[in-house]
């Protein structure tokens, strides 16, 4: 019989527990429209993007809520996600 899945994060989420940990500085961020960016995923896991857009460059569009949106390319297409400040850094 075949094993169950645990879930999408479950081989990735060890590698969250040996890095840093998160502060309030990282927490509170702002960024303004244009800066560039590099997506660094951190472990927390709210506004987090997919896992495989890690260390994936792009600039902010525009602020939603408390996230931002990330225009990066993939391949020849624009695309364009919602990110928390945590899991962003300047370039």
């Amino acid at each position: 019989m075949a094993k169950n899945s645990k879930g999408i994060m479950v081989r990735r989420t060890k590698r969250f527990k040996k890095e840093r940990k998160l502060t309030v500085t990282d927490r509170v961020k702002t960024f303004s429209k244009g800066d560039k960016v590099v997506i660094s995923l951190q472990p927390s896991f709210t506004g987090f993007p997919a896992p495989r857009y890690d260390g994936r460059h792009g600039t902010i569009v525009e602020g939603r809520g408390k996230s931002y949106v990330v225009e990066i390319r993939d391949m020849k297409a624009k695309k364009q996600l919602i990110v928390a400040p945590v899991h962003l850094r300047r370039m």
